[in-house]
């Protein structure tokens, strides 16, 4: 705190720091400013908010959309989808869609959603209830509190000019003996082709 001056009074001494005179209470009586070197400080502001918006994660609401008579198998696909969009922090959106007459049953689709519901214990938790809208019953899912993606195992992938060799049990090397079929490599000769047995031998015409 310096203290209080006129106005040309602080424009003088921020001219003899080399700083900027910055007013940031104009409402104060009397108004209160600060000496500071502004270029800096709104690099420094860019900087934090650009940290900031890396680490910062837009959650999206997707959408998974079924019909009340998916069968068992399509619906365990659409439950391990919703689970992969939880795990990439995103809300689900997961819908019913009736057409023609199965309007006149929505029971139907309210169970398929509680089958959902039932498959992501654990994994989601219900952000709102089953509620119609139109011709569809839907729901929405967030993430469980605590709950986290099971980390994706990775192997290395082979060099490159490089092939995946495996011997089979019982196998050994040139000299021993094949337990696949228990001949002994010395005994097997290679076979001669077709053009190597049609030419004479050398020093014959």
């Amino acid at each position: 705190m310096i203290g209080i001056m006129t106005s040309m009074q602080a424009l003088n001494l921020a001219r003899e720091r080399g700083v900027d005179l910055v007013e940031v209470s104009p409402m104060a009586v009397p108004p209160v400013c600060r000496l500071m070197d502004w270029g800096r400080y709104k690099y420094e502001q860019a900087k934090k908010e650009n940290e900031a918006r890396k680490h910062q994660k837009t959650v999206e609401l997707k959408e998974i959309r079924m019909r009340p008579r998916t069968d068992e198998h399509d619906l365990g696909v659409k439950v391990r989808k919703i689970e992969e969009f939880l795990g990439e922090g995103d809300k689900v959106k997961v819908s019913v869609v009736f057409r023609g007459r199965e309007m006149a049953h929505p029971e139907l689709g309210r169970v398929v959603l509680d089958k959902v519901a039932a498959g992501l214990k654990g994994v989601g938790q219900l952000e709102r209830a089953p509620i119609m809208e139109g011709r569809m019953i839907s729901m929405i899912v967030s993430r469980a509190p605590g709950w986290e993606p099971p980390k994706r195992a990775t192997t290395a992938p082979p060099r490159r000019g490089e092939q995946p060799t495996e011997l089979a049990d019982g196998a050994e090397g040139a000299s021993g003996v094949n337990g696949a079929n228990g001949v002994e490599a010395d005994t097997i000769k290679p076979v001669e082709s077709e053009t190597e047995a049609a030419m004479p031998p050398a020093g014959e015409a």
